[in-house]
């Protein structure tokens, strides 16, 4: 029993962090806010948002009145130029300080979608909507005449980032629901499991320290693992998408576990300190301070 609750613990522990993140739009929130103000992920926006204006920006009607043969190199030139402007305009948004506001918001509407896609039937696909940035960039354009014409070409449909494509919903929501399982049945288990060993056995100070022992190995395997989900995760990823930004992310996912993984380290040690040095001592402190005073 004390055996099943050390390897119960550690796994309870991620199944209740990972229901927290799936499930709690305003903890999921309050955990990728910060984000916000990181350099690479503003870096990975400004790319995502330029890629999306650049798209829709046409100058077959500029390049009219250039000879054909000229073309390409004109169209090369002009387009490096407007996308060093758009680039400009954007990061300004990006960096600005409505920017977190809007950041929150795109990730509280896509947590609800995402929410939505797990609990319902369906295969409709889980994406990042960033058309608040954009609107706010078709704002800032609109303040010069270059900016019009750009204005008028990019789509009001703004820019999308798949996060959870729609042949993948059915493989996520089955994980979800062993999650959402997990969270509620291994704590409770892990804890009877526990108790009922320590009632239950002979020795129970070895027991203790045994227990505590196992809880911080068992932690420490799950941080290792943990660490190593995140770098298999970051390799898989697309060339076009942003390591430091993804890497960024995925701490502030994990870190909230990261940290009750080392409380649960700590604790499972500290148990194990002292019950290791706990009677056996405090009887030869004793015996120490009777034979004192006889003397």
């Amino acid at each position: 029993m004390l055996l099943v609750g050390v390897l119960l613990l550690p796994l309870g522990l991620a199944a209740v962090r990972a229901r927290a993140e799936l499930t709690e739009t305003d903890g999921y929130v309050a955990a990728v806010a910060p984000l916000a103000g990181n350099a690479a992920v503003q870096e990975a926006v400004v790319g995502d948002v330029t890629d999306g204006v650049m798209a829709h920006v046409r100058l077959d009607g500029l390049l009219k009145a250039v000879p054909r043969a000229e073309r390409p190199a004109v169209r090369r030139h002009f387009t490096r130029g407007i996308r060093e402007y758009v680039t400009r305009q954007v990061r300004q948004v990006v960096t600005g300080r409505g920017f977190p506001a809007m950041w929150n918001g795109v990730h509280r509407t896509a947590h609800r979608t995402l929410d939505g896609s797990l609990t319902a039937p369906g295969r409709s696909a889980v994406t990042l909507d960033l058309t608040p940035v954009v609107e706010r960039v078709r704002h800032q354009l609109s303040h010069n005449g270059v900016g019009l014409d750009l204005v008028r070409q990019v789509p009001r449909a703004g820019v999308q980032i798949v996060l959870l494509k729609a042949p993948d919903v059915p493989r996520v929501r089955a994980a979800y629901d062993l999650v959402h399982t997990g969270a509620r049945l291994l704590p409770p288990a892990a804890a009877l499991c526990l108790a009922g060993g320590l009632v239950l056995v002979r020795r129970r100070r070895r027991a203790l320290i045994g227990a505590g022992a196992g809880c911080a190995a068992a932690a420490a395997l799950l941080a290792v693992a943990l660490a190593l989900l995140r770098r298999r995760t970051l390799d898989a990823l697309p060339a076009m998408v942003s390591r430091p930004a993804a890497g960024a992310y995925a701490d502030a996912l994990t870190d909230p576990l990261l940290t009750g993984v080392w409380l649960l380290i700590g604790a499972g040690a500290l148990i194990a300190a002292l019950a290791a040095g706990g009677p056996p001592a405090a009887r030869a402190l004793r015996a120490r301070r009777l034979a004192a005073r006889a003397v």
